[in-house]
């Protein structure tokens, strides 16, 4: 049919202008391969065969359609195509994901003919180029363009600023930014979004309102796209409302998609009814309105409506693609949801695609499905480097460290290499099993592979760090940052109270406000962890004080339980008693539990069954509770009564956590469990405890038995408290290990007081360096002094 429409329109007139522009006509209604095929052979016959704005307008018809090889012929076909014919073949190659054949494009444009580039096909080159999978080839092309002078152009700039932040070059994408003498509306959302991709979240609210103060741009809808994710993140509900009245006033509020951006909003404000009422307000919602719905109704505990509204979708006859129900899948949510959605994905065989079976791996590893999360990850058909991602992710989530470095392992021989997402994951991993070997190999790769610039990489190098017992390693990555996020701040105040160093945490937080970041909850939660454990009782009351009256935060249980360890520790019982009774919410386990373990720490037993009748109430089968309870029985020599505990517990089955500690010696990892007999080398092992204890009891060592039980259910204290892992540990690093070499040794759980005072003698005696890291904090030892001050 369309053969004889050509034959008849070129038949009706001679001009060959007209038989031109009728050919033109036909591209645009061309919706087939086989339609242009006909077309090209009614140009050829019609004697248009050289015709090249002609032939480049079917290239990039052809390419629109896919057919970019068929789109490749009809360019070689052209004896001296122009600048826009390659142009539009490297366009083409970029949008069917071709990019080293556009580059291969662009390189004979440069190279083999007389033909000067322009800022256009600087800009499809460079978009090619983020197509990569590093950032060699975009960096070379921007400075092709600088020296050739094109690169203040605003389409090629936009390009350029986006594809440093695909490669999280976020200091360069502002440095050309900063440089374009002019601004167009994409260019300020290209920035916008680039920093909101790379989770810089208050950066990009303040490149908005750069955008609505200081310019004379005016935002579109693709601006509310971008910033209303940023926002949501940040929970700033205020500032999500005068975007509301401004989208209203701006005319952009009419767009669906817009409005599907403030209900995700509202939803993560906690809004919910606000959310629901715009959902109302559509006609006939699309996916993504549903699913932002649902996420809405899931994430603030509306489990029923979010099932609901699922079914409503389903019943809805909307046809879904692979990329609507990756979309539909909620980063958290009600594991029936996801049952659902996983059913129907597998009914409907979406779960080929490996977009959607990472979703399912991510959210099933948020809800600590780890099994079920596995099992769609191996049985992927292809995977992808976002599928590495998740699982590993998710193993290092539910503290299966020695999952996620397996895993990472063996993505190192598969034919992916690891982005930042994946170091950050793997540090994490890392820094929970204390593998300091392992977390310098992961260092080593990233100097290699030139992620240390991404402020995330650097961030969780230094968190590795203080984790893994390094703090000096820890504040020197910190101090060659150039710049950092309250994350970063976070994470080397965190360290410092991790380590006891209170003063030195103050004096950062000190740094952070006069940096001009502001600090966060969580910043002052973890200033407040690092008061604790300094003792620093004024300080600590000064900074929560300031949290809510001057930074307007409304303190979390989490606050308060860190002001009741800062006055617990420091032996105001009484007046951390007063404080939870004074508190303004309902204070949970883990506030009475804080408590319970001062009383602990300073042998009050009265108080002690007071707040464990609290904490029995509350959370009846935690048995760590009957552990803390029986050993303060057993420090006040109350043994009866301690034994009577602990028989409670078994009755109802409790069983405590098995204590355990590993150290690594060279890059092997050790571990030990109390009186573990399974070591190569136990024989020599137990015969350096026996040295070592003659030794401390020359020093005048008196076994401390009174908290024997703390980790251990066995009566025989004295002999026990000797061979506790920690102990065993010790000796291996002092056999396995030249003279004069530190320690380390990291235990799952609190050191016992009797160790404690061991390990003191032991660095004195062998004049070693001995780093503990327990389940509170970290103790270095060194010449018979705790750097806790035996504050622990």
């Amino acid at each position: 049919m369309l053969l004889r429409t050509v034959s008849a329109a070129t038949a009706e007139t001679t001009d060959a202008l007209i038989s031109k522009n009728n050919f033109l006509d036909l591209f645009k209604r061309s919706t087939s391969i086989s339609h242009l095929a006909q077309t090209h052979a009614q140009i050829i016959l019609h004697g248009f065969r050289n015709d090249i704005s002609l032939l480049t307008k079917l290239t990039q018809r052809l390419s629109d359609l896919g057919a970019i090889y068929y789109a490749r012929d009809i360019f070689l076909s052209v004896q001296r195509p122009d600048v826009f014919l390659f142009n539009v073949l490297m366009r083409g190659f970029s949008v069917n994901e071709s990019p080293h054949s556009a580059l291969s494009v662009f390189a004979h444009l440069r190279k083999s003919t007389d033909l000067k580039p322009n800022s256009s096909t600087y800009a499809f080159a460079i978009s090619a180029a983020s197509g990569f999978r590093d950032d060699r080839a975009g960096c070379v092309i921007h400075g092709q363009a600088i020296v050739d002078g094109c690169d203040s152009e605003l389409l090629l700039g936009s390009n350029i600023v986006k594809m440093y932040f695909k490669f999280w070059r976020v200091e360069d994408a502002k440095k050309v930014f900063d440089r374009m003498p002019e601004k167009d509306t994409i260019l300020w959302n290209t920035m916008i979004s680039g920093y909101r991709k790379n989770e810089m979240y208050v950066e990009s609210i303040q490149v908005f309102r750069d955008l609505i103060n200081e310019s004379c741009t005016r935002l579109d809808t693709t601006t509310l796209l971008d910033i209303l994710p940023a926002v949501a993140e940040l929970q700033e509900l205020r500032l999500g409302m005068q975007i509301h009245s401004l989208a209203t006033k701006t005319g952009c509020y009419s767009h669906d998609y817009v409005l599907t951006g403030f209900i995700s909003l509202y939803s993560k404000c906690g809004k919910i009814k606000m959310a629901s009422t715009l959902f109302r307000e559509f006609r006939r919602p699309d996916i993504v309105a549903y699913n932002a719905m649902i996420h809405g109704y899931t994430s603030n505990g509306e489990t029923e409506l979010s099932l609901s509204l699922f079914k409503d979708l389903m019943l809805s006859g909307a046809k879904l693609k692979s990329s609507t129900l990756v979309s539909l899948v909620p980063v958290s949510g009600h594991l029936m949801l996801i049952y659902a959605i996983h059913g129907y994905s597998l009914k409907s065989n979406f779960l080929s695609h490996t977009s959607v079976s990472t979703a399912l791996t991510t959210v099933y590893s948020k809800l600590n499905e780890i099994e079920s999360a596995r099992k769609l990850f191996d049985e992927s058909p292809e995977k992808s480097l976002p599928s590495w991602n998740a699982m590993i992710s998710g193993y290092t989530q539910n503290g299966l460290t020695e999952d996620a470095i397996s895993l990472f392992r063996e993505m190192q021989n598969s034919e992916f290499s690891p982005n930042p997402v994946t170091i950050t994951c793997i540090l994490s991993a890392c820094a929970q099993l204390g593998a300091l070997s392992l977390g310098k190999w992961v260092h080593d790769l990233v100097r290699s592979t030139d992620f240390e610039s991404s402020i995330y990489v650097s961030t969780a190098l230094i968190g590795m760090y203080a984790k893994c017992g390094s703090i000096a390693e820890a504040r020197r990555l910190f101090d060659l940052m150039p710049k950092m996020n309250e994350v970063t701040w976070n994470t080397m105040i965190s360290g410092y109270g991790l380590h006891g160093h209170g003063q030195e945490a103050l004096t950062i937080f000190s740094e952070m406000l006069n940096s001009g970041i502001a600090p966060t909850p969580v910043t002052f939660l973890c200033v407040l962890y690092a008061c604790s454990h300094a003792g620093l009782v004024k300080e600590g009351d000064e900074i929560f004080n300031s949290m809510i009256h001057v930074y307007g935060f409304e303190p979390s249980v989490k606050h308060y339980a860190c002001v009741v360890d800062i006055l617990g520790r420091a032996g105001h019982l009484q007046r951390a008693l007063q404080f939870i009774e004074a508190m303004p919410i309902q204070p949970g386990p883990s506030v009475w539990e804080t408590l319970l373990g001062a009383c602990r720490i300073h042998k009050d037993t009265n108080l002690a069954r007071t707040v464990s009748e609290k904490l029995f109430e509350l959370d009846p089968d935690n048995v760590g509770y009957h552990v803390l309870l029986s050993n303060i029985h057993s420090a006040d020599r109350n043994y009866p009564q301690a034994a009577t505990v602990r028989q409670t517990a078994k009755k109802r089955k409790l069983a405590k956590a098995p204590g355990y500690t590993l150290i690594e010696i060279g890059e092997t990892p050790h571990v030990f469990t109390s009186g573990d007999q399974s070591h190569p080398q136990v024989k020599a092992i137990y015969e350096k405890l026996e040295n070592l204890e003659g030794k401390m009891r020359e020093a005048g060592y008196q076994p401390e038995t009174e908290l024997a039980l703390h980790d251990v259910e066995e009566e025989e204290r004295e002999l026990m408290v000797k061979v506790h892992s920690e102990r065993l540990a010790i000796a291996f690093g002092l056999i396995a290990t030249e003279p004069g070499t530190e320690i380390r040794i990291i235990k799952n759980l609190r050191v016992c007081l009797d160790c404690h005072t061991a390990t003191k003698l032991i660095s004195k005696i062998t004049e070693r360096v001995i780093v503990v890291r327990d389940a509170n904090r970290f103790h270095h030892f060194k010449d018979g002094v705790c750097s806790c001050g035996d504050y622990w």
